[in-house]
């Protein structure tokens, strides 16, 4: 087993702090020498997952100001460990002193409380907090430069549905979805369902619940090959990335489940020749781009389920551990009533990262970029 708070073997980052703690941050290696990076191009992608921007997520306010503190010169990365972090700062701990002896339903209070032996950061959920995730972000800023500006590869990802409404993409063009996906607070294309979406979820919160939904994410212009099968196939490597943030229940590529439903003379994609450039592509892309657990040069598609969020302010019953005794809980604090928007940038950066990594791996993309002469 590998080292549990580091992903990645050759675009690896160890990711460090807890959701009261001081910070959050990551220390990520393997990055090519060469990228142009800054503070700013981080920051950009740190600020779609900041909390409390909007209604539908929590109120907590955090600044989430990036620093870099290693691995770049003169605004390019030098091929050494590349420190990031952000300052905690809106954070009540005293909202969570209960928790010690009542653990939340849905949460990882009573199972990290027993591994640790009682020794756990519980404040917030500490390690197993959304918190956390910022340290994604801020590593798959990184790789989303980093195949952008070697590969021209794209990742984008956003909100498919919430709460059961489902949003209708069938008309819209990849570029209009890609465009559109952050003109709404809940990261949804289709205007329309964005609104159902943001009244439900305002309506849910009043009643103190909470919603799941579905995010959907696309990868853009992959070259053929990038996999490593059998083990580190593409969806092998994406599936651990994802199952990695908090509250994933459920991911399925291309068709996927559905797929199960059909017939192999319908799910299959054929080749065919493009007419103008002469490039193999398939008619239908029911694989989700992979095949063999390869990149076959179609979009990446694929389909992350989350759960409801599970701190509501809705009273529910749970174990008292001190008295042995039910209880009735109400949690406090500010909670997102739903964690599906806030994720959505998650989503892109852990796709990032994994797909950074594999192309590293498979000789895409090289140890050292715009090599200076001598």
């Amino acid at each position: 087993m590998g080292l549990p708070n580091t992903f990645g073997n050759r675009f690896a980052f160890s990711c460090f702090g807890e959701s009261h703690g001081r910070c959050v941050g990551v220390s990520l290696e393997g990055c090519p020498a060469g990228l142009e990076l800054s503070e700013e191009d981080v920051q950009q992608i740190v600020d779609l997952r900041k909390p409390g921007q909007s209604i539908v997520s929590t109120q907590r306010k955090e600044e989430d100001k990036v620093e870099i503190l290693s691995g770049t010169f003169k605004g390019r990365t030098t091929g050494a460990p590349i420190c990031m972090l952000i300052w905690n700062s809106d954070y009540r701990s005293s909202d969570y002193e209960r928790f010690k002896d009542i653990p939340r339903p849905g949460h990882a209070d009573y199972p990290a409380f027993v591994k640790y032996s009682g020794f756990n950061d519980f404040r917030g959920g500490g390690r197993f907090s959304g918190r956390i995730t910022a340290g994604f972000v801020m590593a798959g800023a990184v790789a989303l430069k980093l195949l952008r500006t070697v590969l021209s590869v794209d990742v984008f990802a956003y909100t498919l549905e919430i709460g059961g409404i489902r949003a209708n993409l069938s008309s819209m063009s990849v570029e209009d979805i890609a465009m559109k996906r952050y003109a709404n607070e809940v990261r949804c294309p289709d205007e329309i369902a964005a609104e159902r979406m943001r009244d439900l979820i305002v309506k849910i919160r009043g009643e103190g619940d909470s919603l799941g939904g579905v995010v959907e994410c696309r990868g853009l212009n992959l070259p053929v090959g990038v996999g490593e099968p059998i083990f580190s196939s593409i969806e092998s490597e994406i599936s651990r990335a994802i199952f990695s943030i908090p509250a994933v229940k459920g991911i399925e590529f291309g068709s996927g489940f559905e797929g199960s439903r059909s017939r192999g003379s319908s799910n299959n994609d054929p080749y065919i020749l493009e007419k103008q450039g002469g490039k193999v592509v398939t008619k239908s892309n029911n694989s989700g781009g992979i095949l063999g657990g390869l990149s076959n040069g179609m979009p990446l598609v694929f389909r992350v389920a989350f759960k409801p969020a599970s701190s509501i302010a809705m009273p529910q019953k749970t174990l008292n551990l001190v008295t042995g005794e039910v209880d009735e809980l109400i949690v406090p604090g500010r909670h997102d009533p739903t964690v599906v928007p806030r994720a959505v940038p998650v989503v892109e950066a852990m796709t990032a990262c994994t797909l950074a990594d594999l192309a590293i791996i498979g000789g895409f993309i090289p140890p050292v970029l715009n090599a200076p002469k001598p």
